[in-house]
């Protein structure tokens, strides 16, 4: 996979202008965006993560700075150029009647097709191939109105492949979606980003499935305005802990997810690995001890990944043995 840098931002703010008013929501973003990256923009709501997605596909002005889209600036390109360059999957759900699924992917064909919207064989041959990438021949005879949110959410993005631009933005794709559907949704995005080669930048409050599958995340806060980096770089150097320290989400040295701030009274040694150790750890923190390897106690916990035995060791008493995390509360009297 060849990555290439597809679009450019050089100083660019971001905001509103009114009659009277000038908004700025975010200003002097420097960064690129490259082909074959899955790439997520996570921020606050009302921070601006939906005006930096319009801006970026030319859906509203930018204040000042420049966008180059594959070397040339956005403004230079007519409507037409850039439906060819840019495909976009808006947050609302689509309410269409009496059309099918496959009708509805045809569409992307609009930039292509003219005015009347015929599809040739070549068209067809392209709905067909994305309904395929998306793999939803399941789904291409039914009524959209028929779909459940995440099979109506793969159909757009087969509608945004069928349109065939380097560049596809997506807003919030997963928010009306159950968690299964989620992360179905975010592992399909991440693979046409590595299958095609194509630039996806998508905006997300999906925390936990961004730092998991995304190739890079951008970060938008007012205080420290927008910091880009791969998950893992931007975990190492201290920018997501900060960016989340503020919202009672705190960063797990140990796993390298984050996880909801719990308070702890009390401190406890935890041995083991695995699943095992991960669930009993988790269990202890929602109820007020904090558990891990590096804590160092006369009582200590044991776990075992194979026999799912939990020992308990405290002071001089004799190990308890427990087979379930609900016992292991209830001999802690938790």
């Amino acid at each position: 996979m060849n990555k290439q840098k597809t679009i450019e931002l050089k100083k660019l703010s971001i905001g509103y202008l009114t009659k009277n008013n000038r908004k700025t929501v975010a200003s002097d973003i420097n960064a690129d965006i490259f082909s074959g990256e899955l790439t997520c923009l996570l921020g606050a709501n009302g921070i601006g993560k939906s005006t930096l997605l319009r801006t970026l596909s030319a859906f509203q002005p930018k204040l000042d700075g420049k966008i180059n889209i594959q070397g040339k600036e956005i403004e230079t390109y007519s409507e037409k150029q850039l439906s060819t360059l840019i495909g976009v999957v808006l947050t609302e759900k689509c309410d269409i009647k009496n059309m099918s699924a496959r009708e509805l992917i045809g569409l992307g064909r609009s930039p292509y097709t003219g005015f009347w919207g015929t599809l040739n064989n070549t068209d067809k041959a392209i709905v067909d191939n994305a309904i395929s990438m998306v793999k939803i021949e399941d789904l291409a005879s039914r009524m959209v109105h028929t779909l459940s949110d995440g099979e109506r959410q793969k159909v757009m993005i087969a509608k945004a492949l069928a349109q065939e631009t380097p560049i596809i933005f997506l807003d919030e794709p997963t928010a009306f979606l159950d968690f299964p559907s989620k992360v179905e949704i975010m592992q399909l995005l991440h693979r046409l980003s590595r299958q095609t080669n194509k630039t996806i930048f998508l905006s997300t409050h999906d925390l936990e499935l961004a730092l998991q599958i995304a190739d890079k995340i951008w970060l938008i806060d007012k205080q420290s305005g927008i910091n880009i980096g791969t998950p893992e770089d931007l975990s190492l150097n201290g920018h997501l802990t900060s960016f989340f320290a503020r919202k009672g989400i705190i960063f797990d040295e140990e796993t390298g997810l984050f996880r909801i701030e719990n308070t702890y009274t009390k401190q406890i040694k935890l041995i083991g690995h695995g699943q095992m150790y991960s669930m009993v750890r988790k269990a202890l923190l929602r109820n007020g001890i904090l558990a891990t390897r590096n804590i160092e106690s006369t009582d200590y916990i044991e776990v075992s990944n194979d026999t799912k035995e939990i020992r308990i060791f405290q002071s001089a008493q004799k190990a308890t043995s427990v087979y379930s995390i609900a016992t292991l509360l209830d001999t802690l009297k938790l």
